[in-house]
């Protein structure tokens, strides 16, 4: 190896530089064969993602469907009159009372059946083995009813899935019937509920943007449930149920196909999503060999014409590399006389261009050093005045906390409670490691600001608040709520002499928390509003404006998040804020909110 290597370093830079382009030719091209069989497995797993967010997109609502009939099957079961109807019969005596209570128990079934539009047919089996059935009356065969008569003994009043139908309804939601009393279920069995389902017709409705010529099917490792004439025999269904990927190409008689493969946990049953393969790959497989055949023709006109190019690459390379070796003693100014030395004759070519940046590099490492050593000092600056800037809140809250100590001895109670709630504010405002706090701490921030205002206001400030409790521990922004409580007094309380009502109210709404702060003050015309949005009209105070907390919550949440303020002359004020609803046991409250 050291004597290639040693006859490899004594060859000229133009020998060299072929024999390069040559190894990284053949280099390239494995890598180009790897690479290509690389994308093909991504491009195999992206129709893998397509393919099985439609499928998973399906059977979710494939499955909701049927749960819905298996809710409906219970809703029949418990149905109270139904139940009523169902004692009668096991209490009649006479033939001519049977077929009258029969005759409800099928009126009653076709109130049910008639506005299911996935429901073929709903037939009961009573005791006496007796039918009733509404919709599509077809027989049952007595095999068949004593099959599922028993899968309802078995499953003892819970619902299960018959799959042995017939080619119009192949799917039958089979559930015991009890009796119920009372609020109660009883041992007693009224016979067999038996819903027969319109498979095909769910699946047609479901199906999210099928590709063309793909197809569904639906299997529960035994036989085929959908559709009633498979195009694949149950062999090749076998086969390709063993297979360890979800997906891959599969071989059947009709030909190859992309298969992607996903299993329910709520039937155990497995979907195939089926596209015909050499149809989709037709286009690809064209493009493969064509760029096959332009690269080997690259590489073969890159070894003809690599020798013209070296020389006149690797020349004015080699002269610039001399330039660099003296990099290696790290003098920059040596450095840069090296770079202010021989320019090539064609300074605006590749090279020359090379030459010139080489020359503004070093410049500009130079002033970055300068710069560098210029921050350095400025960060040391800031870093000594926030070390001296928290020297004064700690003051400050031992101060406080010796006012407040002073007024629990002279029994002033309301100073007191002024001094705790402005220590409690200040230290909430003032430390701003948290950005994230829960709603009941904001809510605490709010109720402190509130005190110290109430000594102000006396009885003319009423505030009170309206807090679902589940949405107590949501995470918000820090200090959302306190600026929006300012507002109302400045805006609301403040102007008038009149008592105002300030109120505080939070929800839940889906996976959303809305938060509403409501005042009967004066209100405000539409023109000051707009002027208020826009940020124009400024707090008193040193508050925080409107603008700049619409502002957060849109930088916040994205489009997720929105603030609504409402409001018109003599009629009061509602800001309303919609944000997600992060819990507090999230892990990242940052990423479960819109960047």
């Amino acid at each position: 190896m050291r004597k290639i290597k040693n006859a490899f370093m004594t060859l000229p830079i133009q020998h060299k530089t072929i024999l390069l382009i040559g190894l990284l030719m053949l280099v390239s091209f494995t890598f180009y064969v790897s690479v290509l069989r690389y994308v093909f497995n991504i491009y195999d797993r992206q129709i893998y993602e397509k393919s099985s967010q439609v499928l998973n997109m399906s059977s979710v609502g494939i499955e909701n469907q049927l749960r819905e009939i298996t809710n409906l099957s219970f809703k029949v079961m418990s149905d109270e009159p139904l139940q009523q109807y169902l004692l009668q019969l096991e209490k009649a005596e006479t033939g001519y009372e049977k077929n009258s209570v029969r005759k409800k128990i099928t009126n009653r079934l076709v109130a049910y059946a008639g506005s299911e539009k996935y429901v073929y047919s709903m037939i009961f089996i009573d005791n006496d083995n007796n039918i009733m059935a509404a919709g599509n009356r077809e027989g049952v065969s007595e095999a068949m009813q004593n099959e599922l008569v028993a899968l309802g003994e078995q499953h003892s009043g819970a619902n299960a899935w018959y799959t042995g139908g017939d080619r119009q309804a192949r799917l039958l939601s089979v559930r015991q019937v009890k009796s119920f009393i009372g609020g109660a279920f009883t041992l007693d069995k009224l016979g067999t509920l038996v819903i027969r389902v319109r498979l095909d017709r769910i699946v047609q409705d479901q199906m999210q943007h099928p590709a063309e010529d793909s197809q569904l099917l639906i299997t529960d490792g035994k036989e085929v449930i959908y559709p009633t004439e498979p195009s694949v025999s149950e062999s090749e269904i076998e086969s390709e149920l063993k297979r360890i990927q979800p997906y891959g190409i599969a071989t059947f008689e009709q030909g190859r196909n992309f298969v992607a493969r996903a299993h329910s946990s709520y039937t155990d049953w497995v979907y195939l999503y089926m596209t015909p393969f050499d149809q989709m790959f037709k286009q690809i497989q064209f493009v493969k060999q064509l760029v096959t055949v332009i690269f080997i023709v690259i590489f073969l006109a890159a070894l003809v014409f690599g020798f013209r190019f070296s020389r006149s690459i690797t020349q004015p390379i080699a002269h610039l590399i001399k330039k660099m070796r003296n990099i290696e003693k790290g003098d920059l100014d040596k450095l840069e006389e090296a770079a202010l030395g021989d320019i090539p004759s064609s300074p605006q070519n590749e090279v020359g261009l090379l030459h010139r940046t080489f020359k503004m590099m070093l410049q500009r490492i130079r002033e970055l050093i300068d710069e560098n050593y210029a921050k350095q000092l400025v960060i040391r600056e800031t870093e000594l005045k926030a070390l001296q800037a928290q020297i004064n809140p700690h003051f400050l809250y031992n101060t406080l906390e010796s006012i407040n100590w002073l007024a629990k001895i002279q029994k002033q109670r309301q100073i007191s409670e002024m001094v705790e709630a402005l220590g409690f504010l200040l230290r909430s405002s003032v430390n701003m490691s948290e950005k994230w706090i829960t709603l009941e701490r904001e809510l605490d921030i709010v109720r402190s600001y509130v005190t110290i205002q109430r000594t102000r206001f006396e009885e003319r400030l009423d505030f009170d608040m309206e807090i679902a409790p589940e949405v107590g521990t949501a995470r918000i922004p820090k200090l959302t709520l306190q600026p929006l409580v300012e507002n109302a007094i400045h805006y609301a309380l403040e102007p008038s002499i009149d008592p105002c009502r300030i109120r505080i109210r939070a929800r839940a709404e889906a996976d959303k928390v809305v938060i509403e702060v409501e005042d009967d003050g004066p209100g405000m015309t539409a023109e000051f509003l707009e002027q208020l949005h826009e940020g124009q009209i400024q707090t008193r105070g040193q508050g925080i404006g409107l603008s700049n907390i619409q502002e957060r919550i849109r930088l916040t949440f994205g489009d997720e998040g929105t603030m609504v303020m409402s409001s018109s002359p003599g009629s009061g004020t509602v800001v309303s804020i919609s944000i997600p609803w992060i819990r507090e046991d999230d892990d990242d409250v940052q990423s479960n909110a819109r960047r």
